[in-house]
């Protein structure tokens, strides 16, 4: 993405009982945990995404898809789905997705290793999804000015 293209971008990590988010922009291709919101009897805090949506005016949302370590879908990868159908369905906002195998393992970790690992982890792993999505959005956006500079 180029700096003309400067964009914000929420991610979303959902789960069964919790959902992470944080915000990110692609100039740096970095992003910040924000928070968690809980999800009760199978429904996500709609009024604080919401919230979220309309303080931090995302052009898109990234939703982490749980795959398992092969690469096929599970139970939850179908929720996410669903999850990131509802969030354009509701708000209009463009949803991407991104493989978000083992996020939540890093955001522990992570946690750990600055002794932080009473946190929720949730936010740190969307986060982390949403890095992950940023920086291949810039290697995209790079491959693509590279192919018009060379003519292709």
């Amino acid at each position: 993405m180029s700096k003309a293209a400067a964009q914000t971008v929420l991610g979303f990590d959902y789960g069964s009982r919790y959902i992470g988010i944080a915000v990110g922009q692609s100039v740096t291709a970095t992003a910040a945990a924000l928070e968690t919101v809980q999800v009760r009897n199978g429904k996500p805090d709609w009024l604080r995404i919401q919230k979220l949506l309309e303080e931090w005016q995302p052009d898109a949302v990234v939703v982490g898809e749980p795959l398992n370590m092969d690469g096929t879908e599970q139970a939850m990868t179908v929720a996410a789905r669903r999850f990131a159908r509802q969030l354009h369905g509701r708000f209009g906002v463009p949803v991407h997705h991104v493989d978000e195998r083992l996020s939540s393992v890093e955001a522990r970790a992570q946690l750990a290793e600055r002794g932080q690992l009473d946190r929720a982890d949730h936010p740190y792993a969307a986060q982390l999804l949403l890095e992950t999505w940023l920086a291949d959005a810039s290697l995209r956006a790079c491959a693509t000015t590279q192919s018009n500079v060379d003519g292709h």
